[in-house]
């Protein structure tokens, strides 16, 4: 026996919506205001955007807090930027707050907040192991503190290498 039945006009754009979801989750990990964002940049429907992320969220396609572990262990370990700096970024992703400190929490507790900083100085003086005057010391100083570590570690580094 076969059964057929007649799409309505409503499921056929929201699947596709759901297919341009899915597509774009392939490229990279977005997290759902992301995909929401995206999805209304296309010109898709608030209804069939809404179909479509309950869909993904309950195929697990969409799961903020492991989008949130993504971009803290991307910004934190390869990137070399502080735990501030993480914050922002996942916050930027349109994470809730709680999530990223979650996320920023269980990273950063892995990590030597003092050899991050090292190693993200290092990579700006690019071989130097000294500062050359003032000027640079202040330069070196905003750049560290802009990548979001804390300001007594920054100067405690900076003043080592005066």
């Amino acid at each position: 026996m076969t059964y057929s039945r007649l799409i309505t006009y409503t499921e056929l754009v929201s699947t596709d919506t759901y297919t341009a979801a899915l597509r774009m989750l392939a490229r990279r990990e977005l997290s759902e205001a992301q995909i929401r964002q995206r999805l209304a940049r296309r010109g898709e429907s608030q209804e069939s955007i809404d179909d479509a992320v309950v869909r993904l969220k309950s195929e697990r396609s969409i799961d903020d807090e492991r989008v949130a572990g993504a971009i803290a262990r991307t910004q934190a370990a390869g990137r070399k930027r502080g735990r501030r700096r993480v914050l922002r970024q996942i916050e930027a992703a349109g994470i809730d707050k709680s999530i990223a400190s979650r996320a920023v929490d269980q990273v950063f507790q892995d990590l030597d907040p003092d050899a991050l900083l090292s190693a993200s100085l290092e990579k700006r003086l690019r071989g130097r192991d000294r500062i050359a005057d003032d000027r640079e010391f202040q330069r070196l100083f905003r750049y560290l503190s802009a990548q979001g570590f804390d300001s007594d570690r920054i100067l405690a580094h900076l003043r080592r290498l005066q």
